[in-house]
């Protein structure tokens, strides 16, 4: 094979040529990564409104110039950060909100799901601040829309299958309670921290066990339970 040398030395500058795009697009990645992280800080220390883009280039540590290589501005930014956090909420309540054994205890199924998604707003609190904050950006707020009609939708199924004789409309409702519920006290839990944090976190259990246990009675793992129609 006299071209073997020949042909190595020919594909060298050429695996070389297509890794370089491949580092760069790696380190750009890294940096955009960067910049995500910085900007949930200042999002969540001094909301959407009054952040800027100096603030979160400052808080990367990198120069303003180099944040808009990556960003034209910070709507993009908080964009960006919205789309990958909500990409991550729907995989956490697709897990959360799979189908009850109907051997488990009403008690640990709320548990559960309560614990799951405590976990993720205290592992991303910006989520809480973006979704919730009064000015946030039109895209956001309609992303947002939809994640809450698909999570909606998942609560209600979950609740026909404890509860199929129930009409939709009434399961509509049951759900809408539970999610506001819910909100009202991420909100009361996100807002304390350490022992005080888990005691509201607990306290958030039993209003949706107190709430949910007459409905659903001897269904879910409460034999003896008095079982009301909604």
């Amino acid at each position: 094979m006299p071209d073997t040398a020949e042909n190595q030395a020919k594909e060298q500058p050429e695996n070389r040529a297509k890794e370089q795009p491949r580092r760069r697009q790696a380190r750009g990645e890294r940096r955009i990564a960067q910049l995500l992280e910085a900007a949930a800080s200042v999002f969540c220390t001094t909301g959407y409104t009054a952040a800027s883009t100096n603030a979160i280039a400052r808080e990367a540590g990198v120069s303003p110039g180099t944040l808009y290589q990556f960003f034209p501005n910070k709507e993009a930014i908080a964009i960006e950060l919205g789309d990958r956090l909500m990409h991550e909420m729907r995989d956490a309540y697709g897990e959360v909100l799979a189908p009850v054994d109907p051997a488990t205890p009403l008690e640990e199924a709320v548990g559960a799901a309560v614990d799951r998604f405590i976990a993720f707003n205290c592992d991303h609190p910006v989520f809480f601040a973006l979704m919730h904050g009064p000015d946030i950006p039109g895209r956001i707020a309609e992303e947002h829309d939809a994640l809450h009609a698909t999570l909606l939708a998942r609560v209600e199924g979950l609740l026909s299958s404890l509860l199929p004789d129930t009409s939709p409309a009434d399961l509509s409702r049951t759900a809408q309670m539970c999610l506001g519920l819910y909100k009202a006290g991420l909100e009361l839990v996100l807002g304390h921290g350490g022992a005080e944090r888990e005691a509201y976190v607990q306290e958030l259990k039993n209003v949706l066990v107190r709430y949910l246990e007459p409905l659903v009675g001897e269904r879910l793992g409460r034999g003896g339970a008095p079982t009301r129609r909604l």
